[in-house]
């Protein structure tokens, strides 16, 4: 697949990083993509530094909100065009504390983080996955073959769900689907999912 990172940070640069090694067409992406050579230069596989105007411009098969949440309003909107029939993978977090006003918003309101995501980027389908999972984790302990952390992701059709699964799986770890987007306030900050680290066994027992 190819798969714009939209937001080459911690989660969204380590991410990339184990997609090109699986022999994935990563396009890490950023405001200032200069800044990204040496990411790329770490990364084994196929992978380039661009803009984001230019990742989204790619018409990649999935791209990655690995951004502020706050950035979401803008980004929806600025390449409105450009995402529509793909696959969005939303690893964001609503903090208000970094994002303000509008994270708050979006806590108190009767939706939650992954559903306004999919509000707006309405053309696209919306997945959730690796917001709960701690950066140091998500770059450590991929690859392997037993004592695997789990991966919870929820998603808005079965394309999305499937594309998703897969991505989590091709890095070695074990994707839980815990429902669609109306089942993922569990993942969201200082709730049920947030900030876990745990095999299948025990996530699944979290959840039931």
């Amino acid at each position: 697949m190819k798969i714009g990172i939209i937001g080459s940070g911690n989660i969204g640069g380590n991410l990339g990083k184990h997609w090109a090694k699986a022999g994935h067409e990563v396009l890490f992406s950023s405001r200032h993509p200069e800044n990204l050579k040496p990411l790329v230069n770490e990364t084994k596989g196929h992978a380039k530094a661009v803009s984001i105007e230019d990742a989204f411009e790619s018409k990649a098969d999935v791209y990655v909100l690995a951004t502020p949440f706050k950035a979401i309003d803008r980004l929806s909107e600025l390449y409105a065009g450009e995402y529509g029939n793909t696959t969005i993978i939303d690893a964001t977090n609503p903090y208000p504390e970094r994002d303000g006003e509008m994270a708050q918003d979006v806590r108190d309101s009767n939706s939650n983080a992954s559903e306004y995501t999919a509000m707006k980027f309405n053309t696209a389908k919306t997945a959730k996955a690796f917001n709960t999972i701690k950066a140091e984790h998500l770059r450590d302990r991929a690859w392997r073959n037993s004592d695997k952390l789990a991966i919870p992701f929820a998603a808005q059709d079965e394309d999305s769900k499937q594309k998703t699964q897969q991505l989590i799986e091709d890095i070695g770890f074990d994707a839980v689907y815990i429902g669609d987007l109306t089942k993922t306030n569990i993942m969201d900050p200082d709730q049920k999912l947030y900030g876990k680290s745990m095999s299948r066994n025990d996530l699944e027992s979290l959840l039931s």
